[in-house]
């Protein structure tokens, strides 16, 4: 069996067999279970098996395993259960699966779903408004960071073309079809990302996908020429494509599913089909140009412009506190809620100048994470977790590094987040340090990094890796985790 079976194996084995999980999906570093019965889970079982670098309890159950070998994990496990993907799982699957073992996982699923429909649990752990909300925001906009980093990075590529042939070190005619067709690829997601939202959103929130992509799509205001423009009915401006960003998508999309499943409750079913996508799509389509864009416009700009105020008074200081804390924001799901933000940064000035100082906490924990290397060479299974770690910690990705490592350890957690916010403070000295797209943190982000200031962004990385090492090497390391240790 292959290490992928085996871990999911032992996965379905902690919490509770395959029959208490309800859907299993992942994003870039962890396998994400929906849990039935959250007593029947073994979350220090879990923590202790092969290849599982820390769990996450929130409204799924989240099993770190790395980038890479999630997807491998994930889709064995859906092998395993006979589903695909992000699918819901049947009740009672454990007693099918052992009463009919002549047939697949998939068959019996189909034959379940066939018969009722899945009643699942809803955990009872008082989760708050505003935690969910945060939830909502990082469904909708984790399954779209892939096409963040890919188009991220071929925009990257096309603006070194661009800067090299504006200095006259590239021939204009020869390279400039060659940046043009950079630029398409890369606007096969940014410039219909408001449709992708759409989507997202409405399928978040109970609503069709294709009406939410509909939506996002209105905001775009395909159609309309400066001969024939759209007027804001507030101060009889003309409307702009885009206006209020994807503020005003998430909040309009919201309202469409609202007002869908309102029609559905009163429309007849033979009209349903008919009456309801075409109600709802004029209905929010209206109120999206005539009083959302307009509305969402303005906090779009008030927001960007005030984060861009703060940054550029606060400087080094405001530098320092963005760094610092947005470890602790990653732990509790906070930093999800500052993606919207990132992307309206970027569509408004061409670049966020909020995610090159944010990226340092990753760098402290890198940082961090060599320091007790150092020190504890002889704890062999902590080296071992240091190493896996390390490079997709260089690389961006620190969930490995913090669920394994640093916060277990307890004291280097916070040396790492005070060496990240060193590595913010450098950049918020040097100031417009910006990425024109969202993607992994660390050396990752360096052909993102606009302006040329990409040395600048260096500089930052390795004040963040020599802070958080210096103060985890002095001050960081529990004494009981440099005792010899064997595998």
């Amino acid at each position: 069996m292959s290490k992928e079976h085996d871990l999911g194996q032992k996965i379905f084995e902690e919490v509770g067999g395959i029959g208490n999980v309800s859907k299993i999906a992942h994003c870039m570093t962890r396998v994400r279970l929906g849990i039935k019965d959250t007593d029947k889970v073994n979350v220090e079982g879990l923590k202790k098996a092969p290849g599982v670098l820390g769990v996450v309890e929130d409204d799924t159950l989240q099993i770190i395993v790395g980038p890479g070998f999630v997807n491998k994990v994930a889709g064995a496990m859906c092998d395993m259960a006979g589903v695909k993907l992000g699918e819901t799982l049947p009740d009672n699957l454990d007693e099918n699966l052992t009463q009919s073992s002549a047939k697949t996982g998939k068959e019996l699923v189909e034959e379940k779903a066939a018969a009722t429909k899945a009643a699942l649990k809803k955990k009872q752990n008082n989760t708050s408004g505003f935690k969910r909300l945060l939830k909502s925001i990082a469904n909708i906009f984790v399954p779209l960071i892939p096409g963040f980093v890919g188009a991220g990075l071929i925009a990257g590529i096309a603006a070194i073309l661009f800067n090299n042939i504006q200095a006259g070190n590239l021939d204009a005619g020869t390279w400039t079809q060659y940046v043009t067709v950079l630029n398409v690829i890369k606007n096969g997601i940014f410039a219909f990302l408001v449709i992708y939202v759409g989507i997202n959103t409405a399928q978040e929130f109970g609503g069709t996908p294709v009406l939410g992509g509909a939506v996002g799509g209105v905001t775009l205001l395909m159609g309309v020429t400066p001969e024939f423009p759209i007027k804001n009915i507030f101060d009889g401006s003309d409307m702009v494509a885009g206006q209020g960003g994807i503020i005003g998508v998430l909040l309009a999309v919201y309202l469409l599913c609202v007002l869908e499943k309102f029609l559905r409750k009163w429309i007849p079913n033979s009209l349903d089909i008919i009456l309801t996508p075409m109600l709802a799509l004029l209905i929010i389509g209206l109120f999206t140009i005539f009083i959302i864009m307009p509305f969402a416009g303005v906090i779009s700009t008030s927001l960007v412009g005030s984060i861009n105020w703060i940054i550029a008074k606060g400087g080094l200081f405001a530098g320092f506190v963005l760094g610092t804390l947005f470890l602790p924001m990653v732990m509790l799901g906070l930093h999800q809620v500052l993606t919207p933000i990132h992307v309206e940064m970027i569509a408004q000035d061409g670049y966020t100048i909020l995610l090159p100082m944010l990226a340092m906490a990753g760098g402290g924990q890198v940082g961090a994470s060599i320091a007790i290397w150092m020190r504890c060479r002889k704890n062999k299974p902590l080296v071992t977790m240091i190493k896996g770690g390390l490079p997709v910690g260089i690389l961006g990705i620190g969930e490995p590094l913090i669920y394994g490592v640093t916060v277990p350890l307890g004291r280097p957690f916070i040396t790492a987040c005070l060496g990240g916010g060193i590595g913010g403070a450098i950049i918020g000295f040097f100031g417009n340090v910006g990425a024109i797209a969202i993607g992994p943190s660390g050396v990752a982000l360096i052909p993102l990094i606009a302006n040329n200031t990409w040395f600048e962004y260096v500089i930052g990385l390795l004040a963040a890796y020599l802070g958080g090492f210096i103060l985890t090497y002095l001050w960081g390391v529990p004494k009981d985790a440099m005792e010899v240790v064997e595998e």
